[in-house]
C-alpha cells in the first residue's frame, strides 16, 4: 500500500509499505482524510526532539472500517473518528482515566508510524463512531479536541473574561471552547493573518503593541478570569503570568523544549491555579463532535488549505514555509 514517508528531515517522499497486520483486538481502518499538524511541518523540518526518521508522519485522521475484526461496537463500512493516542491502561493517570497523559504513550506520527497512508490497523477503543459528520470533519476533530480538554480542565465559568495566546489552531480550538462554555474570549498574536482570521470568527483581538491601548486595558482590567498559552513560546508562556488576575487561572496548551521561570511573589500574590494541559480524552472527542454537529464550530471556515495524497511531497514543504492564512490543510487520500 501506499504512504507518505519523511526518511529524514526534508526529505518526503510516496513510498510502498507493505499491509500493516491484523491482530485480536484490532480493526483495520481505511484512511480518508488526515489533518496536517504543526508537529508534522516540525518533523519535516527537522525540529522535533528525539524522533527517529523514517517516520511515517499523520495523527489526525478520519476514516472507514475495512475489517471490523469481530469488533462489539463497529462494523465494516462505519466511518470513524480516530483517536492517536495509544496509553498502557496501567499507569496510575490511566487508571484514574487520564489516558491523555500516560506513563508511557505512544502517539501515532510522532513515537510510532501514523496514518499518512492508505491503510491503519487500530485498537477498538481508539475507533469513535463519526455520528454523521463528514470524513473531512472527522479528521479536524483531534486538533480541535486539544483546546476542548484544556477548556474542560480550567472548569470555566460562564462570563468570564478569558484571553487566548497565540492564534494558530490549537489556540482557535481553545477560544471556540472557551466561547461555547460561556466566556468571553481575547485573541492576543503577533500575526496580522491570524488576528483577521480571529476577528472572522468573532472573538476579540489584539496586537502585541495593543496590549498598551484603552481597549486592551479596559477588557484585562486587573487581569483576566482564565489564560490560555498556545504559543510554545517561553518568553511568552513566561509573560501569561502578568495576564492573569488574583484568584485567576493560566493554563499552559503549548508545548516547549526548555524551562519555564515565574517570579515567585507574583504568582504567590495572585494565588494562580496553574495547569499544564496534554491531548485529549474520550469526552473531550464527543464534545467537539457534538460541537461540529450542532454548528458551533464553523469546520468550513477551518479547512483553508487541500490536497491529494499524491500531491502532499510538493505541498506540505510548501505549507511548512508558507503559513499566511493557513489554518488546517487536508489530505484527501
Amino acid at each position: 500500500m501506499r504512504a507518505i514517508s519523511c526518511a529524514a528531515p526534508g526529505e518526503l517522499a510516496l513510498v510502498e509499505i507493505e499491509r500493516p497486520e491484523l491482530k485480536a483486538g484490532w480493526v483495520r481502518v481505511g484512511i480518508r482524510h488526515i489533518g496536517i499538524c504543526g508537529t508534522d511541518y516540525h518533523i519535516y523540518e527537522g525540529k522535533h526532539p528525539f524522533l527517529q526518521y523514517p517516520r511515517i508522519m499523520g495523527h489526525e485522521l478520519s476514516g472507514v472500517v475495512l475489517d471490523a475484526n469481530g469488533a462489539t461496537t463497529l462494523d465494516d463500512g462505519d466511518a470513524v473518528v480516530i483517536n492517536p493516542y495509544l496509553p498502557c491502561y496501567q499507569c496510575p493517570a490511566c487508571r484514574e482515566g487520564k489516558t491523555n497523559c500516560c506513563e508511557t504513550l505512544t502517539v501515532l506520527g510522532v513515537h510510532g508510524d501514523g496514518g499518512m497512508a492508505e491503510e491503519i490497523v487500530l485498537p477498538e477503543a481508539n475507533l469513535y463512531p463519526a455520528q454523521g459528520l463528514s470524513l473531512r470533519d472527522a479528521a479536524m476533530v483531534e486538533f480541535l479536541a486539544i483546546g476542548a480538554h484544556a477548556v474542560r480542565r480550567t472548569e470555566l465559568k460562564a462570563g468570564w473574561r478569558v484571553l487566548v495566546v497565540g492564534g494558530g489552531p490549537i489556540g482557535l480550538g481553545a477560544a471556540f471552547f472557551a466561547r461555547i462554555a460561556g466566556a468571553d474570549v481575547t485573541i492576543l498574536d503577533a500575526a496580522a493573518d491570524k488576528l483577521e482570521s480571529a476577528r472572522g470568527f468573532g472573538f476579540g483581538t489584539a496586537t502585541l503593541d495593543e496590549r498598551e491601548g484603552a481597549a486592551f486595558k479596559s477588557k484585562m482590567a486587573s487581569g483576566f478570569d482564565a489564560v490560555f498559552d498556545a504559543t510554545g513560546s517561553i518568553p511568552a508562556m513566561n509573560q501569561a503570568v502578568a495576564y492573569c488576575r488574583n484568584g485567576g487561572a493560566l493554563t499552559l496548551v503549548g508545548v516547549v523544549k526548555g524551562t519555564l521561570a515565574w517570579e515567585d511573589p507574583e504568582i504567590h500574590r495572585r494565588e494562580l491555579t496553574i495547569r499544564t494541559s496534554r491531548n485529549a480524552t474520550r469526552e473531550d472527542f464527543d464534545h467537539v463532535i457534538a460541537s461540529i454537529q450542532n454548528g458551533n464550530v464553523p469546520t468550513d471556515r477551518l479547512a483553508t488549505h487541500s490536497t491529494s495524497f499524491d500531491d502532499v511531497p510538493v505541498n506540505l514543504p510548501k505549507w511548512a514555509h508558507e503559513r499566511k492564512g493557513l489554518i488546517k490543510a487536508i489530505i484527501t487520500v
